[in-house]
């Protein structure tokens, strides 16, 4: 099961921030408005999938965690200009 929700959420990090905004409380507790949500669902949805996850979880952004979230970063944006330059060079 572990290994189905990790497959989802590299599949669809949109779908899954979704259902965590949904049907949880992590994104209200973690965010209190609607800008940085929306704009990380728009933008950078693992980073702000894993920074939801260690705020509710009291995790320190340090060490481990900073790389995970750097990672996701970058992950988020690779996947967003890959698609740009699929576009441009067709």
């Amino acid at each position: 099961m572990p290994c189905l929700l990790l497959a989802l959420l590299l599949a669809s990090p949109r779908i899954v921030l979704f259902c965590l905004w949904f049907f949880t409380n992590m994104v209200a507790r973690t965010f209190h408005g609607l800008l940085f949500p929306i704009l990380g669902f728009i933008f950078v949805p693992l980073t702000t999938i894993a920074y939801v996850w260690m705020y509710t979880h009291h995790m320190e952004i340090e060490g481990i965690n900073l790389v995970i979230i750097v990672v996701c970063v970058v992950v988020d944006l690779g996947s967003g200009s890959s698609t740009r330059y699929r576009r441009i060079r067709d």
